[in-house]
Parts: C-alpha cells; structure tokens; sequence
C-alpha cells in the first residue's frame, strides 16, 4: 500500500475535502495525515472519507494539532519531559490521535517517543560534514562526546517514555490499532540507534511495531552512526512501514525519491506488499517533482 503524508499539502488548504482530493488526484487511494493537521480542516477530511473519496493509512501524533497550534509540531509535547504537565499534555493529546484515527479508519499512529535533554549536537556534526570536516579530530571528538553524554543522561528520559508507551498500548489494543515507533534522526532522540534491540523485546507486543523513515536513517549514516541498509534489515521483522524520503547530503533530508543519497534499491529487499508505504514530502518540493520521485520508487519497489 502507498500513501502520500499531507504534510506535502496541508499548509495550503483551509478545507479538509480539497486537501484530500488533491491526494487523490496523484492516484493515491490511501493518505496520512501528519502532524500539521490545523482542527480547521478535521470536518472536510472526515466529510472526505465517509463519502469515500480517500482513504486514511496512518495518523502521526499529534493528529490534529493541539488548540492554538497552526504549524507542524510533533514534540510540542514530549513523553520523556520532567514536567508532568507537559507528560499529561502528551497522553490527552496522544488519545485524541488514537481516537481519531479510530473514527477515519486508520491502521497505526505514528509516534516520537522523546528526546534527551542534552546539547544538539546532530546540527553541529552536520554542518561540519558540509564544511569538509568529518574525517577530522574535532569531527571524532564530537561524535564521541555525543555518545558518551546519552548514555550519561539517557535513564530517566528512556524510562518515562517506556512508561508513557505501556500505558499507550492498550489503549491503541481497544481501538484496534498498530503504534509505530519511528527511528529518529538527531541524536538525543530515543529509542536510540543502540538501543533499539533491547526497546523491542521489552515491548514484544505486536500492538508496537517498527516505523522506518528513509530521511531519518539515512542522515545518522551520512553522520557515521548505522548502516542504512544493515539497521533496516535488523529490525525487518518488526516493520509495519516507511516514510519514503530522500537527503540532499548531508542533511536536509523530505525532498523527492531519486534525487539524494538515499539507495532505495538496497532497501527493496526488506520491502513487503504488506507495508504500509507514505511518501513523506516536504511542501517545498513542486508538483512534477513529486511525482517523479513516487514513480521512482514505484519502479523500484514495485507498484502496491
């Protein structure tokens, strides 16, 4: 199954229906809806689907937006803050996500399971592979650093997220519904890379499932902490679906299939009919674009 992300769109429309039909009229029968979704357009995007114009793969939290919240914002609340009320903004807001996409029909939710509240170092070691400078001292000294200081400062942080997730899955279980935790691109956000192996056998449950972005993963190779194609491969049997993007190097990844440094056909064999597949496009990319970059794709990994 292929889906487009409105995040390709939404900041355009003002009517739910018109944002939809223009993801219809690209051929797809599926869509997301991402987590720029104003409660503006949550009436015509229901309107949309119960008149069967669309369908609804996924939802990514928060879907739709919390109230005076108009632009993107998936970590405006975040399961790993020590303020409680921000955890509890979280899990009213994360409901609402869930509850949702019950009521549209959807598959999975998409999650960010949190960050560690540490120096960001993902922008600094970017911007110095764009200056030339990753096979140098400081390069080496400052992914280590970064390293060392997660795992100082990780416990608390992954322990309130491993709590918040326990308590999510059951209510996903009642509305019948599959959370997908996605890889995360910038350092200090967990799961972390390395930590993935163990985050799966404690949540065995097939409630939680592996989201793979494309972007994300690519980015912490091109920062020299996976292999793309070994990291998908290692978590293959827990995967429910992609957010398909590329990377113009080193790092500014959301721009069309076929024009970056992702190798999309290294990652065809861990591609299933099954998946769950969203093209998720930054609004910058125009419209011929788009489309070049999902027949690329299609051509690659095949047509459903």
């Amino acid at each position: 199954m292929y889906s487009l992300s409105s995040c390709w769109n939404s900041q355009r429309h003002i009517d739910g229906r018109s944002m939809l039909e223009e993801i219809r009229g690209l051929g797809f029968e599926f869509a997301e809806l991402s987590h720029g979704i104003r409660i503006s357009l949550l009436p015509g995007i229901i309107d949309a689907v119960d008149a069967g114009v669309i369908k609804i793969s996924t939802l990514h939290n928060f879907c739709p937006l919390p109230m005076g919240i108009d632009r993107p914002a998936p970590n405006v609340f975040q399961f790993t803050a020590e303020n409680k009320r921000e955890r509890n903004n979280a899990w009213r807001h994360s409901l609402v996500t869930l509850d949702t996409a019950a009521r549209l029909g959807a598959q999975l939710v998409v999650l960010h399971m949190g960050s560690i509240d540490m120096k960001d170092y993902t922008d600094k070691l970017v911007d110095l592979i764009r200056a030339g400078k990753k096979e140098t001292p400081k390069y080496e000294k400052l992914c280590e650093e970064a390293s060392l200081k997660r795992e100082e400062k990780k416990e608390a942080y992954v322990a309130r997220a491993h709590e918040f997730l326990h308590q999510l899955v059951p209510e996903a279980k009642k509305l019948g519904l599959k959370l997908g935790v996605e890889n995360r691109e910038a350092l200090e956000e967990i799961p972390l890379e390395s930590d993935l192996g163990f985050f799966f056998k404690e949540f065995s449950d097939p409630t939680v499932c592996y989201w793979h972005d494309t972007g994300h993963a690519q980015i912490k190779e091109n920062l020299g902490f996976i292999h793309h194609a070994l990291h998908l491969e290692s978590f293959a049997d827990r995967l429910a679906g992609f957010h398909i993007h590329d990377v113009e190097f080193p790092g500014r990844d959301h721009r069309e299939p076929g024009t970056g440094c992702v190798n999309f056909t290294a990652l065809q064999p861990f591609v299933r009919p099954g998946h769950i597949k969203v093209f998720e496009l930054s609004p910058s990319v125009p419209l011929e674009a788009a489309k070049a970059g999902i027949a690329h794709i299609k051509q690659l990994w095949g047509p459903e």
